[in-house]
């Protein structure tokens, strides 16, 4: 999604339009592009002060530059490695600075390993879980002061539908736990954050296609077929589609909405 597209759905600039986010402030991981990247443009769109941040820095640069394009306002802090405790806990508390606190936490950000389970590697065992089930814990871990002395907010946890079916291509026993692990942690959060007016929602996409994966799947045609044979529509989903449900879910007309897990799969799930 381009700072234009996101001018022509509004018919004004970003500073200019009324929209479902504004006045929050939302720190969103992963934004150095894909799903994080157009999170950024359309919570922007949307009225929302991003803070975005990503371990690639020129990256995460790239995406700020374009919501201040498009009239929006955006902060990034990068590089940072959210596998890092103390890392992750210095990024909250720039985020809460940033803009005078936090309203709406987005764990967009991972990092997994693939591989059939006799030749999947200790390392890649641990690498997967930390850059899948750790990042969102310890952001929200540091998040969760600034989220109750706000009076409340949104933990929007981006999961995947392989923690809730198994996949052959890629192997992903890791993956799978992972997420499944992301799944069952967002309804903690939902139970634990209740009490302080915070909601704690997951959602977990089938295959999207991002530039990063269009360009690791090259013209491998047998490998895309694979990867969306077990979705309904035959397809792969696009970030703008994942992106605009968590857009409503950060926002105060999903009020009612917590503890909850929304595949967004194109059907992958349902059989």
């Amino acid at each position: 999604m381009s700072s234009s597209d996101v001018r022509r759905r509004n018919g004004n600039d970003l500073g200019e339009a009324m929209g479902t986010l504004d006045g929050k402030t939302v720190l969103i991981t992963g934004t150095g592009g894909g799903q994080g990247r157009v999170a950024s443009l359309v919570f922007a769109r949307e009225g929302a002060k991003v803070i975005g941040s990503d371990i690639q820095a020129a990256a995460n640069e790239e995406t700020v530059e374009l919501v201040r394009r498009a009239g929006g306002q955006m902060t990034g802090v990068a590089p940072v490695d959210l596998t890092d405790p103390e890392q992750a806990r210095r990024l909250v508390e720039e985020a809460a600075a940033a803009y005078g606190g936090l309203d709406v936490v987005y764990n967009n950000a991972a990092m997994q390993y693939f591989g059939p389970i006799p030749d999947f590697s200790i390392e890649d065992w641990h690498g997967t879980r930390a850059g899948e089930l750790d990042i969102p814990f310890f952001v929200t871990k540091y998040a969760w002061p600034h989220l109750v002395r706000r009076g409340g907010g949104v933990v929007i946890n981006i999961a995947s539908q392989a923690g809730l079916i198994a996949g052959h291509t890629p192997p992903m026993v890791a993956h799978a736990a992972a997420n499944a692990g992301v799944i069952a942690m967002t309804r903690q959060f939902a139970l634990e954050g209740a009490p302080h007016g915070i909601r704690a929602v997951a959602i977990s996409p089938g295959p999207v296609l991002t530039p990063a994966s269009d360009r690791d799947l090259g013209d491998n045609q047998a490998a895309r077929d694979a990867i969306t044979a077990k979705t309904l529509l035959k397809r792969f989903g696009r970030p703008e589609e994942i992106v605009e449900l968590a857009a409503f879910l950060a926002s105060d007309r999903a009020s009612y909405i917590t503890g909850a897990n929304y595949p967004v799969d194109g059907g992958a799930t349902a059989w």
